[in-house]
């Protein structure tokens, strides 16, 4: 987002401009607090099996309340990552179970933060797990590809600050007290999402443009600008949109929360969380979650240097996979054809395909669970980047689906890049629980032609749910869904700022592609808490038909819609269809359709 809502000022200077950074850092050396009994075969070995367990490489750190000096190296951290928006350092910072007092870890790209008990409150802080945007005066668009899980906080003010943008998740957390979700000045912040999570005291929004709160609990909200939506919330708002612009849904119709690593005494493990129907509040309330425990052994622990090959062996020998902090470059795709295996990245791992291949490929199979990766596109086009189930699938998954949570896909930013499609979901019953696919609008390798990505999130299955689903910047259709009885809750976009002009985003006869298209053959979809906004900066003078685009029958509806001109740099003429009024001038006020049809 660039321009402010015009129903909230904040008290400080105007907002700014998202701009161009690409820092590189050197690498940091740290030390590993922890080791495991087993060891890990050397990657490419193939006369023996692999090895499960091991140790968790350089960049998670362990620490223990005795720990000394835990603020000094959480420091040291921040101090390499607060601006390091597109560098190579990956880091987890890992909390034992215990009671930690005088901490305030503020949180970095590309790190995440996570306390190891099986419940949040088995690891507390009298302290704060803090994001601002110092680093850019003040601006918080810009506060990517963070986490915050699994910790209670006693914040030393009351109220602890998380002031973050998209690919930020604050999962499984207790504050005890208030949540502050703008930066320090209460600078404008473009997030963000919340899930199985307890806030004792109020969520102040305050600039905080849109926002997606899932099967929580909360104190009460302070306040709303365009597109705030919940769903089964304890203490959420009333439905009451557009004013205030609050989307509420009392359950979530299907849901599984993130697997997560934690310490069976002095045993590693993996929780995997039971699916949850018609959920509300949190997994972890009435004490120990529902769900599955998996040894570390049962784990092949994937260290930077890893080939796809190796990987791929690893699952074929009945593996799971527990990506450690770092980069990895595969030059085939990372195949997943095992029911409920698991793939859970810590520290955003980020994997990148060489030479034009699909960076992951999950099979036509139950319960795989795709978690805490980032999935950066290389300078050779891929077709696709992630592919859950092959064209044609049509397996029944309801009782057991495949889930993709925290699974983020980048084109470009970080250097050249470029994708046809980012994700297809071919599977039916796919659970798609917050991800952020964007085409970069800054940072190196950017240009219309420069990160071509025409489609972001295609989906072909039936009966997937998206439950916080942001997708931004693609040269043509961000969403197209041709799957039928699918369903999203909460959706956030940006068409793609630098269209040259009206002629390179004509659709036929159509002005632009939909931000969120369903096609003419879907008879049931519904969608929830919905948001487009358009800010063409190349040549403001675009207009864009719509930002939404559905067949008119009775089984598609739609709940909560709404356009918003960013300081009428273009305009749509519509907020669905041919339904809605257009955007106009520069004040950034949002044309809204309460339901379709």
């Amino acid at each position: 987002m660039h321009v402010p809502p015009t129903n909230y000022a904040p008290p400080t200077a105007p907002r700014r401009h998202r701009r161009s950074r690409a820092l590189g850092f050197a690498a940091l050396a740290v030390s590993l607090l922890m080791a495991f009994p087993t060891a890990q075969s050397a990657f490419g070995e193939e006369s023996a099996d692999l090895v499960g367990g091991g140790d968790l490489g350089p960049n998670v750190l362990v620490f223990d309340p005795s720990t000394p000096d835990i603020q000094g190296k959480v420091d040291e951290i921040f101090k390499k990552q607060e601006s390091n928006q597109f560098g190579t350092d990956r880091y987890a910072l890992m909390f034992k179970p215990g009671t930690y007092s005088d901490i305030n870890a503020q949180i970095g790209f590309y790190t995440s933060i996570a306390g190891l008990g099986l419940n949040p409150d088995d690891t507390t802080f009298n302290g704060d797990v803090t994001v601002d945007a110092g680093w850019f005066n003040g601006n918080a668009t810009q506060n990517f590809w963070r986490s915050a899980e699994n910790l209670a906080l006693n914040p030393v003010s009351g109220t602890n600050r998380w002031a973050v943008s998209q690919a930020a998740p604050f999962r499984r957390m207790h504050v005890k007290g208030g949540l502050n979700l703008a930066p320090d000045g209460y600078g404008w912040a473009s997030g963000g999402y919340i899930a199985d999570s307890k806030i004792d005291g109020q969520v102040g929004p305050y600039s905080q443009q849109q926002w997606y709160t899932r099967d929580s609990s909360i104190g009460s909200w302070g306040n709303g600008v365009w597109n705030m939506t919940f769903s089964g919330v304890e203490g959420a708002p009333a439905q009451s949109f557009p004013e205030p612009p609050y989307t509420t849904l009392e359950t979530t119709p299907v849901s599984r929360e993130k697997p997560f690593l934690y310490l069976d005494g002095d045993d590693y493990k993996v929780f995997v969380p039971a699916k949850r129907t018609n959920a509300r509040g949190t997994t972890w309330a009435g004490g120990t979650p529902q769900g599955e425990s998996i040894p570390l052994d049962q784990f092949y622990v994937v260290k930077p240097g890893a080939t796809a090959e190796t990987i791929n062996a690893a699952v074929d020998q009945g593996l799971h996979l527990l990506f450690t902090p770092g980069v990895y470059h595969v030059d085939q795709p990372i195949e997943i054809d095992r029911a409920n295996t698991v793939a859970l990245g810590l520290g955003l791992a980020t994997i990148i395909p060489d030479n034009g291949v699909t960076a992951i490929k999950v099979g036509d199979v139950d319960g795989v669970k795709l978690a805490g990766l980032l999935v950066d596109a290389g300078p050779v086009n891929s077709e696709t980047l992630v592919e859950v189930g092959p064209e044609g699938a049509s397996g029944d998954h309801s009782a057991n689906p495949t889930s993709l949570q925290d699974v983020f896909v980048r084109i470009g930013g970080a250097g050249p890049g470029k994708a046809t499609t980012s994700i297809v979901v071919n599977s039916d019953d796919t659970i798609v629980d917050h991800t952020w696919v964007w085409r970069a609008d800054h940072g190196e390798g950017v240009g219309w032609e420069t990160n071509r990505a025409d489609y972001g999130l295609t989906v072909n299955g039936d009966d997937v749910l998206a439950t916080g689903l942001f997708v931004e910047h693609f040269n043509k259709y961000d969403v197209q869904w041709n799957g039928e009885n699918g369903k999203t809750i909460f959706f956030q976009n940006e068409k793609a700022y630098d269209a040259p002009n009206q002629a390179a985003i004509q659709n036929g006869d159509t002005k632009g592609y939909a931000a969120y298209r369903v096609a003419d053959s879907v008879t049931t979809h519904e969608g929830w808490g919905m948001g487009s906004y358009c800010y063409f900066n190349v040549d403001p003078t675009i207009r864009q038909q719509h930002g939404f685009q559905a067949p008119v029958k009775p089984g598609v509806k739609f709940h909560d819609l709404l356009v918003v001109s960013l300081g009428g740099k273009g305009q749509y003429d519509h907020v669905i269809n041919d339904t809605g009024s257009p955007t106009s001038g520069d004040t950034t006020v949002p044309s809204q359709v309460v339901s379709f049809p």
